[in-house]
């Protein structure tokens, strides 16, 4: 086969979100050429399916600066710094228009799902040249046809919201729980809005802990205030729910404050049945409800109900990736160096620290995860960071070594690591954090979906998961 000259190939951006886009801004102003392939109908296709939800962070850590500076010869309007957007419109009043400017519309390609990333004729075990070899990546269009793309790097901004973790306690589907999927709502309902009549006067059984599944407790417990016979049960696998409940009113984002002190507030007043220790075993479909059986702290889990939301958090879908040398942490599966700074066992609180292109580098040159999927299953992620680990991917590949290492963020604190509330729900004293008073990251969207925080889950629990304890 004849090889193709790798340096004269564009780049494919792989996901046309948040992220996605501003790695395509970044490389257009550093003369290089982007192809941006997004599986959606549109720009920020993923977000918009959760466009009901309100951002924690303000609209001053969700544009990125690249994008900014195209954008606002457009005559574009920059939204209220300090307003809080919804996930419609981050994709309106942001996205939309970015996608649409003359420098990006060209060259993004939507409907164009990828099936697989590739070294151009050597497969994973191939050495020799592999260095010169282009990137090629292989698609599928709406109307079915497979194309493929040559690329001289690839940027894997795709995210994780398309690859939810099961509901099984092991990593794996529970018994049946394939079986039962029309039961299962995903991790974002709109519970007040399109999908009102699911949830009103019926049995909703909530499972995980992190701020998606807050988000839809709590609007469901609104819910329950005009609907009669709209009851919740809330299922986490952990002994506690403080690490969710947060930092109060010491956070810096208020919203993302305010969302832990109201369902701590919801729980205490009984608007909802907390379950502890909860190992989810098997599913049981009916006619109308199914069957939840398993175990919890206090012995058996047996619950008829008419929907779970299944906010169990995400995964990177890493099949298309089987091709590509990746070097991986493998316990949460984003990049070897990254990993112990964001490792949910250890981390619960406290800032990650800005880190760029070499933190992000893979054994196969040009190929990085950026955005959400480079944090792999860590559980929270924000938008901040992916943009300025775009920009300093697109430094590297322009060749400028200075700009690449040059990492940089300014971020709110959550409050909670220099605070002993969250221990004080367990009627603890804080003692001390493993994060120290580090100013913490806010988080992308209100709930960890392609969401924001620092290192793990942004509270002040010692050793992160490892310091959940059974608090009878």
């Amino acid at each position: 086969m004849v090889e193709v000259v790798r340096d004269e190939l564009p780049i494919v951006v792989i996901g046309a979100g948040p992220v996605g886009l501003a790695a395509a801004a970044h490389l257009l102003e550093r003369g290089l050429e982007p192809v941006v392939l997004e599986a959606g109908e549109g720009p920020g296709a993923a977000v918009a399916s959760w466009g009901h939800v309100r951002l924690f962070s303000p609209w001053r850590y969700d544009v990125d600066a690249a994008a900014r500076r195209l954008l606002e010869p457009t005559g574009w309007v920059e939204p209220d710094p300090d307003a809080l957007p919804t996930g419609g419109e981050l994709v309106q009043r942001y996205l939309a228009p970015l996608a649409a400017t003359p420098q990006i519309a060209p060259r993004l390609r939507t409907g164009t799902r990828v099936l697989a990333v590739a070294r151009d004729g050597a497969d994973r075990t191939r050495s020799l040249g592999r260095g010169r070899r282009a990137y090629r990546v292989r698609t599928v269009g709406a109307d079915g046809a497979v194309r493929d793309v040559l690329a001289r790097a690839v940027v894997d901004a795709s995210g994780t919201f398309s690859t939810s973790n099961p509901l099984g306690a092991s990593g794996l589907p529970a018994v049946g729980e394939v079986e039962s999927a029309a039961f299962l709502t995903g991790p974002l309902p709109d519970v007040l809005g399109a999908q009102r009549d699911r949830f009103a006067g019926r049995d909703t059984l909530v499972v995980g802990m992190g701020h998606s599944a807050a988000n839809t407790l709590l609007s469901l417990v609104e819910l329950s205030e005009s609907e009669p016979g709209t009851t919740i049960t809330w299922a986490i696998r952990g002994g506690s729910a403080r690490r969710l409940f947060g930092g109060g009113s010491d956070d810096e984002l208020p919203a993302r404050g305010l969302l832990g002190t109201r369902l701590r507030a919801a729980v205490e007043a009984g608007r909802l049945t907390l379950l502890t220790r909860v190992s989810i075993e098997r599913l049981v479909p009916g006619a109308g409800t199914v069957q939840v059986l398993g175990t919890t702290r206090d012995g058996a889990l047996n619950l008829e109900v008419h929907q779970i939301v299944d906010a169990t958090g995400f995964r990177p879908d890493l099949d298309m990736l089987r091709e590509v040398r990746l070097d991986l942490d493998p316990v949460v599966e984003a990049p070897r160096a990254l990993a112990p700074l964001i490792d949910p066992n250890q981390h619960s609180c406290g800032t990650v620290p800005p880190h760029g292109e070499q933190v992000l580098a893979h054994p196969d040159d040009g190929f990085y995860l950026a955005g959400m999927k480079s944090y792999g299953r860590a559980p929270t992620f924000l938008l901040a960071t992916g943009y300025e680990q775009v920009r300093s991917i697109a430094a590297a590949l322009a060749g400028d070594r200075a700009a690449a290492d040059a990492v940089e963020l300014n971020l709110p604190a959550t409050g909670v690591c220099s605070s002993d509330l969250a221990l004080e729900v367990d009627g603890e004293s804080a003692g001390g954090s493993c994060c120290g008073t580090a100013p913490s990251e806010p988080q992308l969207v209100t709930l960890g979906v392609g969401a924001p925080a620092g290192v793990g889950f942004a509270t002040g629990v010692v050793h992160g998961r490892s310091g959940d304890a059974d608090h009878g």
